[in-house]
């Protein structure tokens, strides 16, 4: 059994006009969750390691230390894949003027990890790490056969002065909506989504506004989520814990395994 690939992810939220999540169109022609609405994010890459990172980011020594790459990296694919940045320069977050004039690097940083570090102190910004709430991990089990991510979610709000832009490539098309749109979405056929981002995406719609995300996930109990098959009455279910705060917990095998 393959070892997981670690990954991070970004739920970034906002409440005007409504309350809304941001998610992606992954390219149809991507291996994993081809065409499937998803949250930005991506492997966490070395670049994300450096040691460097820690004098360019808010409130580092307060974050557990096997977060601080995760967070990185969830930043980073933001950037990468919708062109919103969280970060500050001295007090104030990272404006839409700002952020136009770092476009030239996304593509750069896509193909070159390491080249965010570059950027980031070369602009003289600072990652808003503390504003980044812890909101789930997710790890599948060891006998599926596409590959495996260990990927932690992280939920932000987004910058009120940004305006998120696909990048063309991994990412086809970003849309801002309540995430009971995305499930009704999910169940009428329009929108495919595969098995962890339905259930965080349910998670999400307990809530009602961004406050109300950051306060349940602060309360629930949040950890590894290992997802693991069951079969009853001659029927096979994949399934989760159901002391984690999810309002589904499980689904038929066979629909988990083509959404």
């Amino acid at each position: 059994m393959a070892e997981a690939i670690p990954a991070a992810t970004i739920i970034l939220l906002r409440d005007e006009p409504q309350f809304e999540a941001l998610m992606v169109a992954r390219h149809a022609d991507i291996a994993f969750a081809g065409g499937a609405m998803v949250f930005p994010g991506g492997r966490i890459d070395a670049g994300d390691h450096a040691t460097a990172w820690k004098d360019h980011c808010d409130s580092a020594p307060e974050i557990p230390e096997e977060q601080l790459a995760p967070r990185i990296a969830a930043i980073r694919e933001a950037f990468e894949e919708t062109g919103i940045l969280l970060a500050r320069r001295g007090d104030c977050i990272v404006g839409q003027e700002e952020a136009d004039a770092l476009a030239s690097w996304r593509k750069k940083v896509e193909e070159n990890d390491a080249l965010f570090l570059e950027m980031i102190k070369g602009e003289g910004l600072r990652l808003t790490l503390d504003a980044l709430h812890f909101f789930a991990r997710w790890r599948p089990p060891g006998d599926v056969r596409h590959r495996r991510y260990d990927t932690w979610f992280f939920a932000a709000k987004a910058p009120e002065n940004q305006i998120a832009e696909a990048d063309g490539g991994e990412a086809t098309e970003v849309v801002w909506a309540p995430p009971s749109a995305f499930l009704a979405d999910r169940d009428a056929g329009r929108r495919k989504m595969i098995f962890p981002t339905s259930r965080n995406v349910e998670l999400l719609n307990v809530s009602a506004s961004s406050a109300e995300v950051f306060s349940f996930a602060a309360e629930r109990k949040v950890g590894l989520v290992e997802p693991r098959i069951v079969e009853r009455n001659g029927q096979k279910f994949l399934t989760i814990p159901d002391d984690m705060g999810y309002p589904v917990t499980e689904e038929i095998l066979e629909s988990a395994m083509r959404s």
